[in-house]
């Protein structure tokens, strides 16, 4: 595989070292350049203070050293006059050396007497000068004499520049070296200093970039891990249908060879998955069908075995359809592994497959197999670092006690497979005729649930809550009843599921919520004060993040005090929720009580528990019927409460029917106690005349 992290090191650590080498000397370059700049300024600004200072010894000197030997202006009176005027002059300044040439090129005047006499007429910068123009030029280590005799070798800027007569002629040539070392070690150290910053910078952004490849040659490996997986399980599935093809060529005949292997190819493609190899829908209809035709006089029992994988939405949803994919191969492999009885194995699509068991002797036989299908799920199946675990549910149709047709054995078994989901996953379930009068019906009831919103067929019914010490009416719990035109009383038991599943619950809690609150307020203004009132709400509901703006809606449009509304929520409801503690403060923050209902028959730890914003526990019923029969039912009564005093909750108990019930719960302090020891669930009219002196 391309090693991606090191091909980006190798070139990055060239380009790095190639950008500090071009940036350094570019600076160094660019420096040089406005150094010069600056130190030619400065010596053209002293060559005209010298013109403005000594123009009349200046000229002298010019005119005089016309025709004069080098030794005679050495000793002349001029040069040892303006030698000390330009001593004072350039005082305290970085010129170093000077020199002054007449027209003819003759060194007239310098800082070092022994070069008074030389020619410089040679040189392109003197000419230049002579000719108007200023030229500088900067060298390293240049020998010169000073304005005080001594021998030195700086890094100087050498200027030429012109010496004008009031007239504007050039009458000679000034040659001024201005010592600029230290300007010369500052951008030694700068070039170094940048030199450094732009490889540190370098360094810096290759870094980060190198963690960024570094993670991609990451996901490119893992990538082709799972490539390699896939490569290796299609490969055996490849080398499988090769083997096919080759023992099906053995039976060609040689003369209609070609043709037969093109009709094979074609009828394997039709009647087979394409993931998984195994016998598509078409093909087991038709084997089925065929078998059902053999054996029409229906001596020969036959079963067919509906199978769904349970949870494999959630594999397709958080890990992708690849994941997926491969889940379903190698559900396909253990699936034929472990089934030895099944005569066919075939995949309808999607997570569900179908198997087909022919001269099937009794049920006992048939639940063997349809055990081994569940319990081939028992194990993980493990894809690349992927450990997953998945349940099988098993619908079972006979032939021909459930069915004569390809049609009905392949509905019922679908019946009962979903029937097999309803009593828990990762079961088997054989096919009864009632299931199919329970689906019909289902359906008959969802289409009139849809409906009884509209026709306003539900009615609220509130059970009271008293105090366990007083009797004293401390809230009440609204329970859903529905009155249909069809059916006529159905209690929530028998819809309530039914909506959960076919989402009429959303629209219908919502009702509720609103309904409630409106009988508070209607009471209110009556004269009847509800202290608190509580509300069940469904896993749909709190799922839907709208649900929080909803109720605060309702409060807002009933006028309701937030305060005396409680949700009740189950432990299933939370566990179904993604973030169930977040949701919960989000109610919390509208200003009502949360309680956790039916507390005990679920899953939650402590821990968990102590983190939800909640503030009552309800006993659920299953326990309150134990108390003076059942001891094991009376300690965990004993534990809930210990566990609620630990925490502050309050605790209410479900289902009281007797005084000796609520004597044991008042003996363990339980708070408030409901059921229909102090009234059953009745009407709002009902309930206000029962209990409106106790208000």
């Amino acid at each position: 595989m391309f090693n991606l992290s090191r091909y980006f090191s190798t070139v990055s650590f060239i380009l790095i070292v190639l950008a500090a080498g071009v940036f350094g000397p570019l600076y160094r370059q660019l420096s040089q350049q406005q150094i010069g700049s600056l130190a030619e300024s400065r010596n053209v600004a002293m060559a005209h203070l010298f013109e403005e200072a000594l123009r009349q010894p200046l000229e002298q000197l010019l005119v005089a050293s016309l025709g004069r030997d080098a030794e005679s202006l050495r000793q002349s009176a001029e040069v040892a006059a303006l030698r000390e005027r330009l001593a004072v002059l350039t005082r305290n300044t970085a010129l170093v050396q000077l020199r002054l040439y007449n027209r003819l090129g003759v060194v007239v005047f310098a800082t070092d007497p022994a070069q008074i006499g030389e020619t410089g007429s040679s040189g392109p910068d003197f000419r230049a000068a002579l000719a108007g123009t200023i030229g500088s030029k900067l060298q390293r280590y240049v020998p010169v004499v000073t304005f005080a005799g001594e021998p030195a070798k700086p890094h100087a800027l050498i200027s030429h520049v012109p010496v004008v007569d009031r007239q504007g002629a050039v009458e000679g040539v000034f040659e001024l070296y201005q010592d600029v070392t230290p300007f010369m070690q500052q951008l030694q150290r700068s070039e170094r200093w940048v030199t450094a910053g732009v490889f540190a910078v370098f360094a810096v952004l290759f870094l980060m970039q190198y963690l960024v490849v570094r993670r991609a040659q990451g996901v490119l490996t893992e990538q082709e891990k799972n490539l390699k997986a896939v490569r290796d399980t299609l490969e055996l599935q490849v080398e499988a249908r090769t083997e096919e093809l080759k023992r099906t060529n053995l039976q060609l005949q040689d003369e209609i060879g070609e043709r037969r292997q093109a009709e094979s190819k074609l009828n394997y493609l039709a009647c087979h998955d394409p993931l998984t190899g195994l016998a598509n829908r078409r093909y087991f209809i038709e084997r089925l069908g065929a078998r059902l035709s053999e054996t029409g006089d229906g001596q020969q029992q036959l079963a067919v075995l509906f199978i769904d994988l349970d949870q494999f939405k959630q594999v397709n949803d958080s890990l992708g359809h690849g994941v997926g994919d491969e889940l379903l191969i190698s559900v396909t492999a253990r699936l034929t592994e472990q089934l030895h009885l099944v005569d066919m194995l075939a995949r309808l699509g999607g997570d569900e497959f179908i198997c087909l068991m022919e001269q099937v002797r009794n049920e006992d036989e048939v639940a063997i197999v349809a055990g081994e299908i569940v319990d081939t799920f028992a194990q993980p199946f493990r894809l690349g670092d992927h450990e997953l675990f998945l349940s099988a549910s098993v619908g079972i149709s006979m032939f021909p006690g459930d069915g004569a047709t390809v049609v009905e054995l392949m509905r019922n078994a679908d019946t009962a497979m979903y029937r097999a989901k309803a009593i828990g996953r990762g079961e088997f379930c054989f096919y009864a005729p009632e299931m199919t009068r329970d689906a019909q019906e289902r359906i008959r009831v969802e289409n009139l649930l849809r409906r009884a919103l509209d026709r306003q067929e539900f009615i609220v019914y509130l059970q009271p809550q008293v105090d366990t010490a007083s009797g004293r009416l401390v809230g009440a719990e609204a329970l859903l009843r529905w009155r249909s035109a069809e059916l006529g009383l159905v209690l929530p038991n028998l819809f309530i599921p039914l909506a959960e599943d076919s989402g009429v619950i959303v629209p219908l809690g919502a009702w509720v919520l609103r309904e409630t609150c409106c009988q508070v307020r209607r009471w209110d203004e009556s004269g009847f004060a509800l202290p608190m009132v509580s509300v069940n709400v469904s896993v749909r509901q709190l799922e839907r993040p709208e649900f929080a703006d909803t109720l605060r809606a309702i409060l807002k449009e009933t006028g309701m005090n937030p305060a005396r509304l409680k949700l009740e929520l189950t432990e299933s409801v939370l566990m179904g929720i993604g973030n169930p503690r977040g949701e919960l403060q989000r109610l919390r923050a509208l200003g009502v009580s949360l309680a956790l209902d039916d507390f005990g028959t679920g899953y939650s730890s402590l821990n968990y528990l102590r983190q939800l914003p909640v503030q009552q526990l309800k006993i659920d019923r299953s326990f309150i019927t134990g108390i003076g029969h059942n001891g094991g039912d009376e300690a965990i009564i004993r534990t809930v409460m210990q566990l609620a005093a630990s925490l502050g909750f309050e605790v209410v108990a479900e289902g009281v029917e007797t005084p000796e019930q609520a004597d044991f719960l008042a003996t363990l302090g339980c708070q408030q106690l409901q059921g229909d020891l102090h009234g059953a669930a009745m009407a709002p009219a009902e309930f206000r005349s029962r209990w409106g002196e106790h208000a």
